[in-house]
């Protein structure tokens, strides 16, 4: 049995003592602290060692006595600090320690090395493989580093009684390398960055956001790095980032978890413990930010059937354009089907099906009820997991013509029969996503 505690989830410190935003007020007020990036894995490996991490051991009641070997990621300063070399010097530890990373992390503890002790600095790149008692770890490329830090790695870890763990911070989009190094290892537990939040960029600076993350998580299910009972953990975690209550929740959606600093989990243990909901409709007005909030709620699936319910037209150029923006952003991976024949669909298996959107199809024929009655049939039956995206009218002005009211009030009749058979519904306002059932 195997045990792993998270010495620090935050990428520098979150909440930043500078910083007044929205996601460090909540953190302070809430007492949130996370600082760090680090994992203990039995008390033996430790996983990256930045300042805050001997004085986060002290705070969590974990000794570090025991470490025989020091994975470290790249050279940025969150990520290395080797005057614990002199911790532990001035300790008397002389148990043999091993400290392996890439070239330019291995050089900054070169001068804080007691030649007579028992310390080896050895250096790796991707590909390379570090073994120290029993613990076999091996370096996989990672999307990150500068002039400062030169190559980075991320660790594909295995303990001695056979617990996996991918290590993979920083990083941005996994490399290609990288997914094929991970193909078929079924992890036990994926501790994966997510740096930015929903701020734009984080790709140019070598981190994940939540799209990102999401993404990642989807590859890592194809190609089977990710299975069942695999335990996808966030960190590295930055006030980009929306307030915990509401990151819990964006995470969970990719059948991720946000843990606090301290954190112990144990292999062979519980897999994960997030479930998602089978049928889920999304409503809001134009622009409120329904569409983004049902993709967001499939990024980490494998594969995702997009059931555009928009026709393609030739004599409208705007519309062209707004139909080409929304394929712009949905995952390579994603298949595309343009119909509005969505009972079929619903009636075989597959995979995740996200419809967008109701409105759209109503309009074909909201004068027909049997037509109406089927797809609310065919959606209570299916089996398979729906996200569905409709718009709510019914607050805006009444339409000036008879054929809109009759348009209007047939929405919010089939928005409400939807709804009582879906698992889960939600209203977003200003981008802000609101349960009501």
């Amino acid at each position: 049995m195997s045990d792993v505690v998270l010495l620090g989830t935050g990428g520098w410190n979150w909440p930043n003592p500078f910083c007044r935003c929205a996601s460090c007020e909540w953190a302070r007020a809430a007492g949130e602290t996370r600082t760090n990036s680090s994992a203990l894995v039995d008390g033996t490996v430790l996983l990256d060692c930045g300042p805050d991490v001997p004085g986060a051991a002290v705070r969590h009641g974990v000794p570090l006595d025991g470490v025989r070997l020091l994975l470290l990621t790249h050279a940025h300063a969150d990520h290395v600090s080797p005057q614990v070399l002199t911790l532990r010097h001035w300790a008397g530890r002389a148990e043999p320690l091993v400290v392996a990373g890439p070239p330019a992390a291995i050089a900054l503890h070169e001068h804080w090395v007691d030649p007579a002790g028992a310390v080896e600095l050895r250096t790796v790149l991707p590909g390379d493989k570090v073994t120290v008692d029993g613990y076999e770890a091996r370096a996989l490329p990672a999307a990150h580093g500068d002039a400062i830090t030169g190559t980075c790695v991320l660790y594909d870890l295995t303990t001695p009684d056979g617990t996996r763990l991918l290590y993979a911070t920083d990083t941005g989009p996994l490399p290609a390398e990288t997914l094929a190094a991970t193909d078929g290892r079924a992890y036990d537990l994926v501790l994966l960055e997510e740096t930015f939040g929903d701020w734009p960029g984080s790709e140019a600076h070598g981190h994940l956001g939540l799209r990102e993350f999401g993404e990642a998580v989807a590859a890592l299910r194809r190609n089977a790095a990710v299975a069942g009972h695999t335990r996808v953990v966030a960190t590295h975690l930055g006030d980009h980032n929306p307030p915990g209550p509401e990151l819990a929740r964006r995470l969970g959606a990719h059948g991720a978890e946000l843990l606090p600093d301290g954190a112990v989990l144990t292999f062979p243990g519980p897999g994960p413990r997030t479930v998602a909901p089978q049928r889920v409709l999304i409503l809001g007005g134009a622009r409120s930010g329904k569409s983004l909030e049902a993709e967001h709620r499939l990024l980490a699936e494998p594969e995702v059937v997009y059931v555009a319910t928009s026709l393609q037209t030739e004599d409208d150029a705007e519309w062209a354009e707004r139909v080409a923006l929304h394929r712009a952003r949905r995952p390579a991976a994603w298949q595309t089907v343009e119909t509005l024949d969505l009972v079929p669909l619903l009636a075989t298996e597959g995979p995740p099906l996200l419809v967008d959107c109701l409105t759209l199809w109503l309009a074909a024929g909201y004068e027909d009820p049997a037509r109406i009655d089927a797809l609310v049939t065919a959606w209570r039956r299916t089996r398979r997991r729906l996200v569905a995206v409709s718009n709510e009218v019914g607050s805006g002005v009444v339409p000036a013509t008879e054929s809109g009211r009759a348009f209007r009030d047939a929405l919010g009749r089939l928005n409400a029969a939807i709804a009582a058979e879906s698992d889960e519904v939600w209203l977003t306002v200003a981008g802000i996503p609101q349960r009501l059932r």
